[in-house]
């Protein structure tokens, strides 16, 4: 009922949508230090300000929640249904070729720019799906929410807030992964460990380590100071790990003192699979230089041991595993600070429904004890399941069959969304299956006849579950 309208509709406005994809990510919103009024500082709150404008100017009833959280009101009767989007981004990085990561473009039927994918362009498609049902004038019984976050970056303590203040509806969907359904989301351990250690007495030694810019993305690039290791010498070395992990590395020098930059792919820590650590690389090559004995070097060799270059699975940490259900335990090191006396690490690790603290968290504890190094988590996010059988999941998987002629089905993710601790919510779309935004990497990027898709499936969905 109402699809050949919701088409037209969407199809004749798509340019709209595309315009306001790029007015929202055209605002630098990485999550920075709080200020009065704006606790996740001016960019963030910038875009919260631009897409309630935007939604109130399409007559929409909106509302600000203190800058954590804004909303979009379908309508004035009970709510029904929540779509859970988020504005703030990752990092810009570096590597990007296509555009600036501020300045969104259309290139050859696709937006290019930080938060296209991830999360701005599918919150403006859900946004325009809302708009084609109100001007449509497809009546209701039922409430349509669309609630815009901007911390879900950095821990979702937006929306731990929002839900402070507001009950959950019976139904939501955050349109941040990709269809058909994601009704299971892996359990997750955000490891934070430390240790110190005795400053070497040595010539040849380790000044500096640092790799990583946030817990959840595969660092693309770590840097290391040394002093006492002839540039020829660590030529060698680097050749040889570089053949065996595919890391690049980069010296300068200055007096006695050698810069090594490592340089490898970056990804979403959920998905390493599309990654290559430089962090672990580096660790490769630091291992194998002719550094003093001092208990900074051993300490770093036995950290290698347990998390080595390539291992993304947590195979030599002794928590690999995996369930039909929710597939295999991944384990991304993906931050890391080393000076002459001590270090600070963290690692992401998504656990699939078989985890325990048991099983994960009190065995990464007790190996790195051994080691000398405290890992500081006592304990870790449970996996998320939402029943695929029930009306709400089957309406959604029902609708997206009928838009796109795919087989629905539900699927796991390893990444975490807004809906990991709502008691029904579920990811539903935007980016149709098979296709790779380079989300949380250089050149990010949304398909345009995808966006255009979801908003047609979002509107659909909404019809059926609010008429």
């Amino acid at each position: 009922m109402y699809k050949k309208e919701i088409e037209n509709y969407i199809d004749s406005h798509i340019n709209e949508m595309v315009e306001d994809i790029c007015i929202l990510c055209r605002i630098n919103s990485e999550k920075t230090q709080a200020m009065e009024g704006m606790p996740y500082g001016q960019g963030n709150a910038q875009a919260l300000k631009a897409a309630l404008e935007m939604a109130k100017g399409y007559g929409f009833e909106t509302r600000n929640y203190d800058n954590y959280v804004g909303t979009a009101d379908l309508n004035d009767k009970e709510r029904q249904l929540d779509i859970l989007a988020h504005l703030d981004v990752v990092p810009a990085g570096e590597g990007w070729q296509a555009v600036q990561p501020y300045e969104p473009a259309v290139k050859d039927g696709r937006i290019y720019g930080r938060g296209t994918a991830d999360d701005k362009g599918p919150a403006v498609a859900a946004l325009y799906a809302m708009r084609a049902v109100k001007e449509l004038g497809i009546p209701l019984t039922k409430n349509v929410r669309l609630i815009l976050g901007t911390d879900e970056e950095c821990g979702s303590s937006d929306i731990a807030y929002y839900y402070s203040i507001e009950k959950e509806a019976p139904m939501t969907f955050s349109p941040d992964a990709e269809f058909p359904v994601i009704n299971v989301e892996k359990g997750r351990l955000e490891g934070h460990f430390t240790g110190s250690f005795e400053k070497s007495g040595g010539s040849a030694r380790l000044v500096s380590l640092n790799a990583g810019i946030k817990v959840n993305v595969v660092p693309a690039k770590a840097f290391a100071v040394t002093e006492g290791v002839a540039l020829d010498v660590m030529g060698q070395a680097a050749e040889k790990v570089g053949k065996e992990t595919g890391i690049r590395f980069a010296f300068s020098q200055e007096g006695g003192s050698v810069k090594i930059t490592a340089e490898g792919v970056n990804a979403h820590a959920a998905y390493p699979e599309g990654g290559n650590n430089a962090l672990t690389g580096l660790l490769a090559l630091i291992a194998r230089l002719p550094l003093a004995d001092c208990s900074q070097t051993d300490c770093l060799k036995k950290l290698l041991e347990l998390i080595p270059h390539g291992d993304l699975y947590g195979e030599s940490l002794g928590v690999a595993m995996e369930d039909e259900i929710s597939g295999k335990l991944t384990l991304v090191f993906s931050m890391l600070n080393v000076t002459e006396e001590g270090l600070e690490g963290y690692f992401d690790s998504r656990c699939p429904i078989c985890s325990t603290e048991d099983n994960v968290l009190k065995v990464v504890k007790e190996k790195m004890g051994k080691i000398g190094l405290t890992l500081h988590n006592d304990s870790m996010k449970p996996p998320h399941h939402v029943d695929g059988s029930g009306v709400f999941v089957q309406t959604l998987l029902k609708v997206y069959q009928e838009y796109t002629g795919r087989k629905g089905e539900c699927l796991y993710t390893g990444g975490g969304t807004y809906v990991h601790e709502l008691k029904n919510g579920v990811a539903f779309g935007a980016a149709m299956p098979g296709t790779d935004n380079n989300m949380h990497g250089a050149d990010e990027f949304a398909v345009l006849e995808e966006l255009a898709a979801s908003a047609k499936i979002f509107a659909q969905v909404i019809v059926d579950l609010c008429m």
